[in-house]
Parts: structure tokens; C-alpha cells; sequence
């Protein structure tokens, strides 16, 4: 009997490897950031010197009205608002604990003073009690209507209410206050000078917003009030500028490591994001101290974003069996076992972690990279669990999926990551209480994965992923899509409440590591909210980014 010539071609050929593919676009930016042009030596001293200059007027400033409470509050709002309290941070901790020992009068009916106090004393830790708002209702129990008729009160409340923790009843039924009528007023007052700042707050209140992206904005807000100080503007101008000429100096750095890699032509399945996630840490830390850290945590999360997008969008579950164990093992031996497209990964992978070793073996702290690496194993063990779940079809329990879900979020290892390049202030302990995932790493992580799967899940179900958090809820609970995203933002409120009740002194790790784990729920908040801005870069994400890295504040 004769075989059929296909069957004989089928019998001797290779079987054909079937892959997802999630068709990713392409880098919106080329090479823009590649080359870096700098001020000439001599312009750069100059604004350099005239910094120094304006922070001792502004010191003197800020020292001066030291009996004068409110003034002092307000002028700290303006200084931390601006972008430049990290020059002051002593100064502000002072009067801010002088203000806090000498209690507000609980004479002042003024909403917007106590709801200034409040909001800036809850941000430095002290914990105040939220029972100081109660004046401000009526014998009823509601909020007064008198109120509704001052609007830089009913914003200054509206702010207040984001530092709010579990049980602050009187702080919830304000937020839902403020928002109802604040949303009113955006639609009837357009005219109100106040209400681009009333429309911008309900979307990004500033507890949520990324400081350099509200340091940018409220530039020119102050420069409007006829009551800002000159210096403290001028300082806020000048800062901007050097900050955004050191943060281009160190992504051109990080460009040119990325260009070298040539991921985009080799990887073209994976997401080419190196500025997005140089802008991701812009949000960690801007400060100048931490450049060190940025350019070692731009690193590694621009390979965690390759990393991820082989498990989800390219490898099949025997390859990443391969790429799994070869991670654990952390060996450049076994490079050769690994298909060709993952050797380009694992060497870059292990570069990196090589030359982070090596800057911190100059500080002798060469411990801490120990921790960075079981932290990256961590996270490519839970990347192939998660792998397996959809190569067996499977959706798990919502008990099962979210221990999973929220080491694969990347969050508990990003954190840990972003410990090891920050100098003095990370201790030993400081690793050892970070790498136990505490409240505060378990909070920003819920922000993280429960947002992105709200806005992330439709794209990823559609080009074949495991099953999301939204999928997982509705399946075990028989729910429809709204009242999981109606869950999950609870959730979300949830966890921003454990943020801020980490914060309350006494705290377990100094300040400084505290706000890495908020500031990447504000990346959270400001890249997810409405969309994945990550990996759907549109307007709103290069806008964000041209403001930092590309636009410079007219002097």
C-alpha cells in the first residue's frame, strides 16, 4: 500500500512549535534618549549656586514663621507640593513636630486649616486623631451644608481623607462628601479659578500622584497665587530643570545598555519599554542621592518586563521548565541547555545582578544582592506556576490565585530590589523585614495586581493568558465583571488604608524604605487607572513622560 507523501513529510519534519503571541507595539521613542546633550560647565555651576542661594532664603523663611502655624503649614504644602522638601527634610520634620506638640487650636473652625493640619501631620506619621472633623457636622450627624460653599475647604478636606485608616468612619463619610459636591461644582463653577485643581484632584488626589508629575503641574498653579514666595518659585523652576537634566544624563546611560542588547530586533515578541520603566523608578525615587539605585532598579525591572512577557507571550511550558530551573540555579553553565532565544535573556540577567554585585562590593555591601536574587527567583517560581495553571486550563480559587498573584505582580521583588542601591539607610534587618512580605509590601502588591487586572484582563484573555483575578472571582462566585471590578476596588481602599496605617509611629523600617513600597502603588495608580499605560502607550503616558524627561519649566 502506498503512503501518502504528506504523511511521509510530516513523519521526518520537525513537529511546528505553536506560540502565543500578544503583538505588542513597538517603542513609541526610537533612540531620542539614546544621546544626551547637557548644559555647558559653566551654565550648569550657575544654577547650581543660585539652588544653594534660594534654599537658604527659603530655610529662613520656613524658619521664620514658626509662630505662626497655619502660615507655617501652608508654606510646607508649598515646598512639598513644588518638589523640593527633600532638600528641606530636617527643617520641615521640625516644625512639623512642633506644630504637632503644640496640638491645633480646636478653637480654629477654619475647614481648611484643620483639614491641612491633618493631612500634614498624618503624611509625616503623627498619628492624629480624625475625631477633630466632627466639628464641622451637625447635631444630625451630617456634614454642614454651610461648608459647601467654600471650596479650597472642601478640596483641602477631600485631600485629607486619602490618609484615612481602617475604622475612620467620620474620614469615609467626608470622602464620599467632599467627592459628591466637589464633582457638582466641577460642572457648574467652570469659571471657579479653583476647579482645573477640584477636576485634576478627583482623578489624582495627591496622596496617590507621583511627586515629580505633581511638582511639574503645580509649578504653575503657584506661580498664579498672588501670595507665592518668590524664592521658593524660582527654586522649584531651577530644581526641575537640574533634576530633569540628571534623569536624562542617566537614561541615555540606561538607553544605550538597552540598544546594545538589541532586545527589540532579537525579542521583537516582548515589550520594548526600557523608558517607560525608566519613568516606573522616576516614580520609586527622583531624588539625586538614589541615582545609583534608579539606574540599578531601571535595570532590573526592564528585564523583568522581558522576563515576564517570555512566560506569558512567547515560551512554551517546557522551555520555561528549562528557564525556571536555570534561574534557580543562577549558573552561566547552564546557559548552554537553553533555547537560543532565552541565552541572550539569562546573560543579560546575570550581567546585570554581576554588576550590581560588583558596585556593592565597593560599599561593602555586597549582602544585599544575596537578597535581589532569591527575590528574582521567587518571582520566576510563581511566573511558572502560573504557566502551568494555563497549560492545564486551569482557574483557581481566589484563595489559591492571589498568594500567586501577588509575589507574580512583581511588587515584593521590585521593593526588595529597590533597597539595595539606597546607601546607609538599608540595614541588614531592613532585608530581612522586606523579604518577609510585610503589611505595607502586601498592600502596594494588591494595589498592583487587583488594577491591573481590571484594565489588563480583556487584552490578555483574548490573546491567550492564564486566568486573571477577574476571571478566577467570577468563575468561583458566579459574579458578572462589574461586581468583581466592584470587589476589587474595595480591595484596592483596603490596601491604601494598610499604607497608611504603616506609617503611624512608631514604624517598623525608617521613613525613607516605607515610601518605595507607596510610591510604587502611586505608579499603580497613575499608569493603571483607567488603562494599562504600560503597555498601551498612549497620549497620556508619553505626555507624562515628554514632562519629565523631554520639557524643561520656563524660568
Amino acid at each position: 500500500m502506498s503512503v501518502p507523501v504528506s504523511a511521509t513529510i510530516s513523519q521526518n519534519a520537525k513537529p511546528k512549535v505553536i506560540r502565543k503571541t500578544a503583538n505588542f507595539q513597538p517603542s513609541i521613542w526610537g533612540d531620542q534618549f539614546v544621546t544626551y546633550t547637557s548644559d555647558d560647565a559653566i551654565t550648569h555651576a550657575h544654577k547650581e549656586k543660585q539652588v544653594e542661594e534660594l534654599k537658604e532664603e527659603v530655610r529662613r523663611e520656613l524658619m521664620t514663621r514658626v509662630d505662626q502655624p497655619s502660615k507655617q503649614l501652608k508654606f510646607i504644602d508649598a515646598i512639598q507640593r513644588l518638589g523640593v522638601a527633600y532638600h528641606f527634610d530636617r527643617e520641615i520634620e521640625e516644625a512639623l513636630q512642633h506644630i504637632y506638640d503644640d496640638r491645633l487650636d480646636n478653637g480654629d473652625e477654619d475647614l481648611y486649616n484643620v483639614s491641612l493640619w491633618f493631612r500634614l501631620l498624618r503624611q509625616e506619621g503623627y498619628n492624629v486623631s480624625s475625631d477633630i472633623l466632627y466639628k464641622f457636622k451637625n447635631d444630625e450627624g451630617n456634614f454642614k451644608e454651610s461648608l459647601i460653599g467654600d471650596v479650597q475647604g472642601m478640596l483641602g478636606l477631600y485631600e485629607a481623607t486619602h490618609l484615612r485608616i481602617h475604622g475612620e468612619d467620620v474620614l469615609d463619610e467626608a470622602l464620599a462628601f467632599t467627592t459628591i459636591h466637589l464633582e457638582s461644582m466641577a460642572t457648574s463653577r467652570a469659571s471657579d479659578p479653583l476647579m482645573a485643581q477640584v477636576i485634576h484632584a478627583l482623578k489624582q488626589p495627591i496622596r496617590k500622584g507621583l511627586p515629580r508629575l505633581e511638582a511639574g503641574r503645580f509649578i504653575s498653579i503657584y506661580q498664579e497665587d498672588g501670595s507665592h514666595n518668590e524664592a521658593l518659585l524660582k527654586l522649584a523652576k531651577l530644581d526641575f530643570n537640574l533634576l530633569q537634566s540628571l534623569h536624562r544624563k542617566e537614561l541615555s546611560e540606561i538607553a544605550r545598555w538597552w540598544k546594545d542588547l538589541d532586545f527589540a530586533r532579537k525579542l521583537p515578541y516582548v515589550r520594548d519599554r526600557v523608558v517607560e520603566c525608566f519613568f516606573w523608578i522616576l516614580g520609586v525615587y527622583f531624588e539625586p542621592q538614589y541615582s545609583l539605585a534608579r539606574r540599578i532598579l531601571t535595570k532590573v525591572i526592564s528585564m523583568t518586563s522581558v522576563i515576564d512577557d517570555i512566560y506569558d507571550a512567547y515560551g512554551t511550558f517546557e522551555e520555561l521548565e528549562l528557564f525556571t530551573e536555570a534561574i534557580e540555579r543562577w549558573d552561566i553553565n547552564f546557559l548552554d541547555q537553553l533555547p537560543e532565544y532565552m541565552k541572550f535573556v539569562y546573560q543579560a540577567l546575570l550581567d546585570v545582578y554581576a554588576e550590581i554585585e560588583e558596585e556593592m562590593s565597593k560599599q561593602a555591601r555586597a549582602y544585599r544582592v544575596h537578597y535581589a536574587k532569591e527575590a528574582m527567583k521567587n518571582l520566576v517560581q510563581v511566573y511558572f506556576v502560573e504557566a502551568k495553571w494555563f497549560n492545564e486550563g486551569y482557574i483557581p480559587p481566589m484563595e489559591e490565585y492571589m498568594p500567586v498573584a501577588l509575589l507574580s505582580c512583581g511588587y515584593p521583588m521590585l521593593i526588595t530590589a529597590s533597597f539595595v542601591g539606597m546607601g546607609e539607610v538599608v540595614t541588614k534587618e531592613a532585608f530581612d523585614w522586606v523579604f518577609n512580605n510585610p503589611k505595607i509590601v502586601k498592600a502596594s502588591s494588591i494595589i498592583n495586581r487587583l488594577m491591573d487586572d481590571i484594565v489588563s484582563h480583556q487584552f490578555e484573555q483574548e490573546r491567550g493568558h492564564v486566568a486573571s483575578g477577574v476571571e478566577c472571582y467570577m468563575k468561583q462566585y458566579g459574579a458578572s465583571k462589574q461586581e468583581v471590578f466592584d470587589e476589587f476596588n474595595k480591595q484596592v481602599v483596603n490596601a491604601w488604608k494598610d499604607i497608611n496605617e504603616e506609617f503611624l509611629r512608631p514604624t517598623d523600617v525608617p521613613f525613607p524604605l516605607l515610601l518605595r513600597a507607596l510610591n510604587f502603588a502611586r505608579v499603580m495608580d497613575v499608569l493603571y487607572k483607567d488603562k494599562d499605560g504600560y503597555t498601551h502607550v498612549g497620549k497620556t503616558t508619553k505626555d507624562r513622560i515628554a514632562s519629565l524627561l523631554i520639557d524643561p519649566v520656563a524660568i
